[in-house]
């Protein structure tokens, strides 16, 4: 609904047939009058349009300067490709309820704006008005395109049309026509710098310990920021720029942080900053870095577990912004493969942590300071059982996210969720298939095999048939029989690992059942000499650049074309 600035190129538009348009029996439909003349019922199409144009502009004219400069308003309705085709009736109708809604022409208004709804193929239709009433005042449309939407959301309802899936206005704002094609001339990708600054802000504001150290993180990124500062002296909000990103002069172009998401603007960033656990005490006793992994992958089954009741809906939506900062911290901790599909998935769940559901960030912050905390691990070894047993439990979130969101009917934010799913299960499997070679070549013998089937048929009756014909199931057998070697029951520890989660939406439920088997206080698993034991981590001097506030730098990659065309 942009304004134009030539009614006569509009409506010229509209009637162009031949070569190069696709436009067939150019009509009309509806106008403010029924006697208006139409270019394409006439033997003399020419006089007619200029007398129509004549028509349209004639209040535009008698209000002289008082008229806008961008005073022609324009509005294109498709039907979907699956809709039965609407007759020029139908078409009417939804042109003149699309003029009363957005105010350009109340219905009973005698004042109302001149329009008219051309149709030139069998699906749509463009509306055409000139933005002057009959007193020569302006009208009423502000916010006309999400009225408009409003009552095309009726029409979809009452007529038995598709539904078309409008999202609740919290999504990030995507980058227009004009910064892809200019991202694409200079850089040769279609990433722009409104999506770069983005995932460097997000990532930021996740590392971040305090808001000096966002702002650290952020320059240390090679992002240019400019703070807004009051007369006292605060801080009230900030902007930022790529560098080397200019406008024709020379200067940056500058996007402020709640520009790029609603969760970005600086009073968001401080709620999440303040939002989190007090800092540890000091203690004499060292943590062992796989506690961290450990802590908050039973953060992630708590929120696992109240996305699943859904009995606090405010609760659930904080634990899915804390899932997404969880998401942004995990890439800094790895390489490689791992690193490209967490940091995929990363800004493909984005849209899944925002809706219009309001909650505090305190009410997430056991799952947001055991995913701070895990930035200290990142130059000590991991075992893969627990690694992995976050991957699997991150995985079975983000099935339950996408779930809890389509209950609400929050369709783009459900198929964000859904969407990350194939990177977190790529990471996981990049992750584990070397750890279950590993397992299942330290298989027991046949006879100790049958008799942790006969256990799994015992303990696990309802999902026997699906783990023992699961190909990791020698892997299962090998860590059952390590566990009862270092003196625990089999059956006792199988269902005790069973009963840690829900079963029902694992990919694999022997592949659940063996790391929450070697993740269990007690049962540490016997490795093979050579095995993986820790995941793939980044340097301790890339970490310290992360953390520490005198040298600020952000690991933050950039999206390749291929993510970045799927995530549009």
């Amino acid at each position: 609904m942009k304004p134009g600035h030539s009614t006569r190129n509009t409506i010229a538009y509209l009637y162009k047939t031949g070569r190069g348009h696709d436009h067939t029996d150019p009509h009309l439909v509806a106008a403010w009058d029924e006697l208006v003349p139409d270019p394409g019922r006439t033997d003399h199409p020419q006089q007619a349009l200029a007398q129509l144009v004549q028509a349209l502009d004639l209040r535009v004219k008698q209000a002289g300067d008082r008229a806008q400069k961008g005073h022609v308003w324009q509005c294109a309705i498709r039907a979907a490709p699956e809709d039965p085709i609407l007759t020029d009736e139908q078409w009417a109708e939804v042109a003149r309820r699309i003029v009363h809604a957005t105010g350009i022409a109340p219905t009973g208004d005698p004042d109302g704006c001149r329009w008219i709804a051309a149709r030139h193929a069998p699906d749509h239709i463009h509306i055409v008005a000139t933005k002057m009433r009959g007193d020569l005042r302006r009208p009423r449309q502000w916010n006309d395109y999400h009225r408009a939407d409003a009552e095309l959301a009726k029409i979809e309802t009452q007529w038995g049309l598709r539904a078309y899936d409008r999202g609740d206005r919290t999504a990030a704002k995507r980058p227009t026509r004009a910064e892809t094609e200019k991202a694409t001339r200079r850089t040769g990708s279609p990433v722009t710098p409104r999506e770069k600054l983005r995932a460097t802000v997000r990532t930021a504001a996740a590392h971040a310990t305090n808001e000096d150290h966002f702002f650290a993180l952020l320059v240390g990124a090679d992002v240019l920021v400019d703070k807004r500062i009051a007369p006292s002296g605060d801080t009230t909000g900030y902007k930022v720029a790529l560098a080397g990103d200019t406008n024709a002069v020379g200067d940056p172009i500058w996007f402020p942080g709640g520009k790029l998401a609603l969760d970005l603007s600086l009073p968001k960033i401080r709620a999440r900053l303040t939002g989190q656990q007090p800092s540890d005490t000091p203690t004499t006793r060292r943590v062992h870095p796989a506690e961290h992994w450990r802590q908050t992958t039973a953060a992630l089954r708590n929120a696992h577990r109240t996305l699943h009741e859904n009995s606090n809906p405010s609760a659930a939506q904080a634990e899915l912004a804390a899932v997404g900062e969880l998401l942004d911290i995990l890439p800094t901790l790895t390489t490689g493969t791992v690193h490209h599909e967490l940091f995929a998935a990363a800004q493909t769940f984005e849209r899944a942590t925002r809706s219009r559901i309001r909650f505090d960030y305190a009410q997430a912050a056991e799952l947001r300071t055991s995913a701070k905390r895990l930035l200290r691990t990142a130059d000590q070894p991991i075992p893969d059982a627990v690694a992995l047993d976050l991957l699997l439990t991150l995985t079975l979130l983000a099935i339950a996210a996408a779930q809890w969101h389509r209950a609400y009917r929050h369709t783009q934010q459900a198929a964000a969720a859904q969407g990350a799913l194939p990177h977190l299960r790529a990471a996981y499997r990049h992750t584990a298939a070397p750890a279950l070679n590993n397992l299942a070549q330290r298989a027991p013998a046949p006879e100790a095999a049958d008799r942790y089937a006969a256990l799994v048929r015992g303990a696990l009756p309802e999902y026997a048939e699906q783990i023992l014909t699961d190909g990791s199931c020698p892997a299962l057998a090998s860590t059952l029989h390590e566990a009862e070697a270092d003196g625990h029951r089999p059956a006792d520890a199988l269902t005790k690992a069973a009963d840690s989660r829900e079963l029902d939406t694992a990919d694999s439920v022997a592949e659940v059942l063996i790391w929450r088997l070697h993740n269990t206080r007690g049962v540490q698993p016997r490795r093979a000499e050579g095995a993986q034991t820790r995941i793939t981590t980044r340097s301790r001097t890339e970490q310290r650049q992360v953390q520490a506030p005198d040298n600020q730098r952000l690991p933050t990659p950039s999206l390749s074309p291929e993510r970045a065309r799927r995530q549009r």
